[in-house]
């Protein structure tokens, strides 16, 4: 299914929304919009927040409580056995549960137990080596011996570890560590799947699950045509709800996402070992709303200190992530832009970057349909989502989050995952569930691209140290039917945007490489499954078709040769007359789009 260029689209602009009208039509969102009050009390939370980071009670349970369950971190990680499976939850800075991860760190260092943990973590739930309260608390000599996880880019800690050989690092896909946890629920021990197959984590591709050195044992197996995933048997949860009532129930009421919550807590009990919840607060108990039933959960930690997200409390939460949720847009992205901006531990993206998400988006309005299913994934791809609504098209989109969230506004910068006035939330297994049955188009980033249209974003360089992890994303490229790849064409080239043009000032080193690193992403197994795919980038549009890359549009001012030919390592097929982006899509003046008559 071929793509074609730009000019000669015909769009039909009698397609109405299907959506209310109360969704803001333009996302140039400007965080000065907020009064000086809201900002400084945003401020004077970050402060205390930093501030106060690293404070922790492990000591605390609330006093008058009969309830055995209710106990003290330090009480709870106090029964995990050594040689513990752990499994926690949340995505980077949401719903992290950090008093258990500072309890399992002090536990140890006062009693050298637990020790020869395995530990298991599905999405990025490390800090960068900045943060603390994070995954990377267990990294500490003797407690962790393994780590397995989707994503490893912001675990530093565990990385080191694995680069010293005190750990052994594993990685697969998210949704399938997911799905094989919640095997393990129902008492199955691995999973077989078509995920993965002509990437690396297929073992007649590539490594498998091994990351480091000394990872002897490989998780992932071949089974005829298709991959086994296999997980070590979960024995301990270590994971954060939002409430607990006096019985025990645990409840997600004011949560931004569930993740593998559930999946987490059924499986070690399934497995016969010992699950731990964290909740901020204690409330009456309301049968509708149980999330996790008392039977299913051995120790429930209070700690008033957890925080929805990042900077926000529990106990303070902000209603734009709730489901249901009618929160003013413009203002809910403006605080969330400022925290983002303060705290600058996500990287700010300026006029070529958005050059890039508006070219995105004009190649997902040819592809797609009003109703059409989508996710974006982190960086880059995020500006997809805003530049939607620039576009015009954001009302006309279900938006969704491997975090499991249906609907609403995907959140920028730190934190990803959630989702500003969200329809409803389910877990990330029911959503890679759901993925693989109606995911339309997904929006993800690129590190390298070759000629056959593979894709590396897992592989930084050789270093332990630099790696990344597939995160969902051989998950969703397996579910879609048209992808969109977005990303800088070179590595560290210097661009300006000049009179609606775009001018390369030095070139850097090519991403569009002979061969890729590592094989995220297969084209021909893409090719196999009919679906469209499209790589955008800062200096042209390419497409996949069976004889490997094709240029098919350029960014005004951009030399074919010069720019494009000869800064790659990877054949690309050129036509002799390439269309040329409008000018609209560098500078945004105009930029309006409609969905194609046609799909092509």
């Amino acid at each position: 299914m071929l793509l074609p260029a730009t000019q000669g689209i015909v769009y039909d602009q009698r397609i109405k929304s299907r959506r209310s009208s109360t969704r803001t039509s333009s996302w140039q969102i400007d965080w000065k919009v907020m009064g000086p009050i809201t900002k400084a009390r945003l401020t004077l939370r970050l402060v205390r927040t930093v501030l106060t980071w690293s404070k922790r009670d492990i000591d605390y349970r609330p006093a008058g409580l009969e309830n055995a369950k209710f106990m003290s971190a330090r009480q709870a990680v106090s029964k995990v056995p050594d040689g513990a499976v752990v499994m926690s939850s949340g995505m980077g800075a949401n719903m992290r549960p950090a008093i258990l991860y500072f309890a399992f760190r002090d536990v140890h260092a006062e009693t050298a137990h637990p020790q020869g943990i395995t530990w298991i973590s599905a999405s990025g739930q490390g800090g960068r080596g900045r943060v603390p309260g994070t995954v990377e608390e267990v990294a500490q000599p003797g407690l962790c011996c393994r780590f397995i996880s989707g994503h490893l880019e912001t675990a530093h800690a565990m990385l080191q570890g694995g680069a010293e050989g005190r750990i052994e690092l594993h990685t697969m896909p998210q949704g399938q560590l997911i799905l094989a946890a919640e095997a393990q629920g129902r008492g199955e021990p691995s999973i077989v799947s078509d995920v993965g197959v002509g990437t690396f984590v297929d073992p007649r591709v590539g490594p498998g699950s091994p990351v480091s050195p000394n990872a002897a044992s490989n998780l992932i197996s071949i089974e005829g045509e298709h991959l086994r995933y296999t997980l070590p048997p979960i024995t301990c949860a270590a994971v954060l709800a939002t409430e607990a009532d006096a019985d025990g129930n645990i409840y997600m009421r004011s949560a931004t996402i569930y993740t593998e919550v559930r999946e987490a807590v059924l499986a070690a009990k399934r497995n016969g070992g010992f699950t731990i919840v964290t909740v901020a607060e204690i409330i009456p108990k309301a049968e509708k709303d149980i999330f996790l039933r008392a039977e299913d959960v051995d120790a429930i930690v209070v700690c008033p200190r957890n925080e929805q997200t990042l900077t926000v409390p529990q106990r303070e939460h902000w209603a734009m992530f709730l489901p249901g949720a009618a929160e003013d847009l413009e203002q809910s992205l403006a605080k969330l832009q400022f925290v983002n901006r303060l705290l600058k531990l996500d990287p700010l993206r300026g006029p070529v970057e958005n050059a890039m998400a508006r070219a995105a988006v004009a190649v997902l309005a040819r592809l797609a349909r009003p109703g059409a299913h989508l996710i974006n994934g982190y960086g880059l791809p995020q500006e997809v989502g805003r530049v939607l609504g620039e576009a015009g098209l954001a009302r006309d989109i279900d938006g969704l989050i491997e975090t499991g969230v249906h609907g609403g506004v995907p959140a920028p910068g730190l934190f990803f995952g959630t989702a500003i006035n969200p329809e409803r939330l389910v877990s990330s297994a029911e959503m890679f569930r759901y993925c693989r049955d109606h995911l339309d188009a997904t929006v993800l980033g690129l590190l390298q691209v070759d000629a056959e249209g593979n894709v590396n974003v897992s592989r930084k360089s050789a270093r332990v140290e630099d790696y990344v992890g597939p995160g969902g994303f051989i998950d969703l490229v397996c579910s879609a039917k048209s992808i969109v790849f977005v990303g800088a064409f070179q590595h560290h080239a210097k661009l300006v945007i000049e009179n609606g043009r775009v001018r390369v000032l030095s070139p850097g080193k090519p991403k569009f490489v002979a061969h890729v690193d590592e094989v995220t992403f297969s084209g021909q197994e893409a090719l196999r499954r009919g679906q469209a795919v499209y790589y955008v980038t800062s200096v042209a549009t390419f497409r996949l078709t069976s004889r490997g890359l094709e240029l098919i549009e350029v960014m005004p001012g951009i030399d074919v040769q010069r720019d494009i030919l000869d800064g790659s390592q990877a054949r690309i097929h050129a036509p002799e007359s390439v269309a040329v982006i409008p000018e609209s899509y560098i500078t945004g003046v105009g930029y309006r789009l409609a969905w194609a008559v046609e799909r092509p």
